[in-house]
C-alpha cells in the first residue's frame, strides 16, 4: 500500500503553481550564490591591490648572522644533490665530505665557502648548490632585500613561508616559471638557477 504522504506529494508536484514555486526558489538561490561569489572575488582582488600598492608585504625573512640551527652544532643543507651539498653556513662540499651533523667538513680541501663557481654576473648559475652558496654571501643581503621588496604578489605565497636567509636562497635558486619561456624551454638552459633579482637572460632559440 502506497503511503498517503507520497500520494499527496505526487499530486502537489502535478500542479503548475508548485513547480513554479520550486523553480522560483531555485532561481533565487542560484542568483544569490552567484552574487556572493562575485562579491568575494571583488573583495579579494581589492585586498590584493591594497597590499600591493599601500602596504609593504611583511616578509618573515631574517638576515641576522646568528640565525640558524648551527648554534646546536647542527646544519641544515640543500639535501638533494647527488654530488654536491651546500650547508646553511654557506659551505659547499662533496656529498662524501658531509658530516653526520649535516655540516660540510671544512677541513677537506674541496670544501669552499660562499663559492660562486658556475655562476654568471647576473646571479644565474649552472649548478644549484653553487647558486645557494653564492646567494648566502653577506654581500648579497642588499640584493635579496631589494628582490623581496620588489617581488610580485604572485611570489608572495612562495617567499612568505621562508623563515631565514638560507631558506630564501634555497627557494630562490630553484627553477621556477621565471626560468622558462613558452612553459617548456629554459630561458638559459645552462645557467638556470638564479638568486638574482631578475630571471635568466633570454637566449635566442
Amino acid at each position: 500500500m502506497v503511503p498517503w504522504g507520497a500520494v499527496l506529494w505526487r499530486r502537489l508536484l502535478r500542479k503548475r503553481w508548485v513547480l513554479g514555486v520550486v523553480f522560483g526558489l531555485s532561481l533565487v538561490y542560484f542568483l544569490t550564490s552567484t552574487f556572493k561569489q562575485e562579491e568575494r572575488t571583488v573583495r579579494d582582488r581589492n585586498l590584493l591591490q591594497v597590499q600591493e600598492h599601500e602596504q609593504p608585504i611583511m616578509w618573515k625573512v631574517k638576515f641576522s648572522s646568528g640565525n640558524g640551527s648551527q648554534l646546536n652544532n647542527q646544519c641544515r643543507n640543500s639535501v638533494q644533490g647527488k654530488l654536491l651539498i651546500t650547508d646553511e653556513l654557506g659551505y659547499i662540499c662533496e656529498r662524501k665530505d658531509l658530516l653526520v651533523n649535516g655540516c660540510c667538513n671544512v677541513n677537506m680541501p674541496s670544501t669552499k665557502l660562499y663559492s660562486c663557481d658556475s655562476c654568471l654576473p647576473n646571479g644565474c648559475c649552472s649548478v644549484y648548490e653553487y647558486c645557494v652558496s653564492c646567494c648566502l654571501q653577506p654581500s648579497k643581503q642588499h640584493l635579496l632585500e631589494r628582490f623581496l621588496n620588489r617581488a610580485a604578489i604572485a611570489f608572495q605565497n612562495l617567499f612568505m613561508a621562508v623563515e631565514d636567509r638560507f631558506e630564501l636562497c634555497l627557494a630562490k635558486c630553484r627553477t621556477s616559471s621565471q626560468s622558462v619561456q613558452h612553459e617548456n624551454t629554459y630561458r638559459d638552459p645552462i645557467a638556470k638557477y638564479c638568486y638574482g633579482e631578475y630571471p635568466p637572460e633570454l637566449l635566442p632559440v
